[in-house]
């Protein structure tokens, strides 16, 4: 898949807002290795884009605060705040609302990409009427993660445009089907598609999902979340 390498790079509109504003003299060089599908609607651009934002603020020494460098973050892409904070969180208005809510409950996922392209513009450009949509539980999901319960959490969960773009593209409701069969407590799609996630509360389960799939779907991955605690330790 494309990634971009000039200016079109949400990495590069990052670094390049940053210098103007606070540091016009300073300058750097950004390679980015990347570690999840490319186009796969995880928001991996605007996760680059969060990641440039505070390692410039630490290597430039400028000070901002979190709330400053997602402000800045917004002007990019509405899911850049919410990366600039790098924790489980509610987010809500246009993305610049980004209300910390606390580690998950202990669990693993499985993450499958199918090999087919799915334009974000057409999939919004059906969901003219957001309110008929089916909605997540988002009060369910909340409790779920405040009071550790992997179950409650994962029973509240949906996606509100997976039936559109399941319309569209079928393989992202057969992946689903096919991680619920392998026991994933839940299976839903990321954002406007076309990558799956399949929740599990054991590796040896979520190993199980993943030797399922990998004869269906070419890019599977076995991933866990990261406290809030380890990626800080890691960042050191």
């Amino acid at each position: 898949m494309f990634l971009p390498e000039d200016g079109r790079n949400l990495a590069y509109q990052a670094a390049r807002l940053l210098q103007q504003r606070y540091a016009p003299e300073q300058g750097v060089t950004i390679d980015i290795e990347k570690h999840i599908p490319v186009s796969a609607g995880m928001g991996g651009g605007s996760a680059d884009a969060a990641a440039v934002l505070r390692a410039l603020n630490r290597l430039w020494h400028l000070g901002l605060d979190r709330r400053t460098l997602a402000a800045l973050g917004l002007t990019l892409d509405s899911d850049v705040p919410f990366c600039v904070y790098s924790e489980t969180a509610l987010v809500t208005g246009r993305g610049e609302i980004v209300t910390p809510l606390g580690a998950t409950p202990d669990c693993w996922v499985v993450i499958a990409k199918p090999p087919v392209p799915v334009s974000t513009p057409q999939i919004l450009s059906v969901a003219t009427t957001p309110a008929a949509l089916p909605h997540p539980d988002t009060q369910r999901v909340i409790a779920g993660i405040r009071q550790h319960d992997l179950p409650l959490m994962a029973g509240g969960m949906g996606n509100a445009l997976e039936t559109i773009s399941e319309e569209k593209i079928p393989e992202i409701r057969r992946i689903r089907q096919k991680m619920g069969q392998f026991g994933a407590i839940t299976a839903q799609m990321t954002g406007t598609g076309p990558t799956v996630f399949g929740i599990a509360a054991t590796r040896s389960r979520a190993q199980r999902i993943y030797n399922g799939l990998r004869g269906f779907v070419p890019e599977v991955y076995v991933v866990r979340p990261l406290k809030h605690q380890e990626k800080e330790v890691k960042a050191e």
